[in-house]
């Protein structure tokens, strides 16, 4: 992960630069905790193949803009970030329809059976779209995202440096976060909550099951593939390849802290668990020949850890009263 750095400037400045880069890549986090959560709480299910889905939508998103430049080759009149916008909302369409294909395949007929063979599937289900994704990037092992905001693409702002990818990684996400919100208040929304909540009460109402699961996968994943487009945008990275299926892990802490089954605590821990791994990457770096290289890649686990001592359930997870 590259972290783009203070030079000079005062201590506020810096700190508030950080910040920024910590909203940033909570963003990131939020994006792809929440994909978590939508599955996890209309399906029961721990999907462990999300980072591999986040970098097969980041893959399709790039192949669209890079290779097929749908639809920039046909309106050369239309600004960059427009088609740049066109181009990646096919992509994460397409990661739609993968999440779908994913659960009607492979998840649904194991609906009944023990979690622990779910999560087992989950994971096959990783390694084949990881291996899958290594042959498509072929011995370049690398694919550039083709988004207009490049790492000098920036805006200076009394002393601090706002990257313009930054802000449209915030931006992002807060649009999904509203899109979301009033898709639950929907027909379709309030039959997904209500199938999370009692799923045979809701399948006494007439609410198809099947349908619900299918379109939580469908967003889960088109939820990682936004958030893998900008994982894979500089400066954060620079374009998607092998490792880009790992960054979902780093988003693990973040549904953990805010609570599994919680739209707000997916929210409130990505930006958590983002703002605290830039901070102490920062303000801890005076360190790195006690604490380590890379220390702040484990600054979100230990975070998780205190906040289970003391919510096992999460800020916001739903407490299960079990009798024994």
């Amino acid at each position: 992960m590259i972290v783009l750095a203070q030079v000079g400037g005062s201590p506020l400045e810096t700190l508030l630069t950080k910040l920024l880069d910590g909203m940033a890549l909570g963003a990131i986090y939020t994006l792809m905790a929440l994909g978590f959560v939508i599955i996890y709480k209309s399906t029961q299910v721990l999907s462990f193949a999300h980072g591999a889905i986040a970098a097969v939508g980041a893959y399709l998103v790039a192949y669209f803009v890079t290779i097929i430049n749908w639809p920039g080759r046909y309106l050369t009149a239309l600004p960059i970030t427009l088609t740049f916008i066109i181009s990646a909302s096919v992509g994460v369409a397409a990661a739609a329809v993968v999440g779908m294909v994913i659960e009607r395949l492979f998840i649904r007929p194991m609906v009944g059976q023990p979690l622990f063979s779910i999560v087992m599937i989950t994971l096959g289900i990783d390694i084949i779209l990881r291996t899958v994704l290594g042959d498509l990037l072929g011995q370049g092992g690398q694919l550039d995202i083709g988004a207009p905001w490049g790492i000098f693409s920036v805006t200076t702002i009394s002393g601090v440096i706002i990257p313009h990818s930054y802000v449209a990684t915030i931006v992002a996400a807060a649009a999904a976060v509203v899109v979301l919100a009033v898709f639950f208040r929907s027909r379709t929304g309030t039959a997904m909550r209500a199938s999370a909540f009692d799923q045979e009460a809701a399948m006494a109402q007439g609410i198809s099951a099947g349908r619900i699961f299918a379109l939580a996968w469908a967003i889960g994943a088109a939820l990682a593939a936004i958030g893998g487009i900008f994982g894979s945008v500089a400066p954060r990275g620079f374009g998607v390849n092998q490792t880009t299926p790992f960054f979902a892990l780093r988003a693990f802490p973040a549904i953990i802290i805010g609570g599994l089954d919680s739209i707000v605590g997916a929210v409130v821990g990505g930006f958590t668990v983002g703002i605290a791994e830039v901070l102490a990457g920062h303000y801890l770096s005076q360190f790195t020949d006690t604490l380590g290289i890379g220390f702040n890649n484990i600054v979100p686990y230990l975070v998780m850890m205190g906040f289970l001592l003391v919510k096992p359930y999460g800020l916001f997870g739903t407490k299960e009263i079990r009798r024994v």
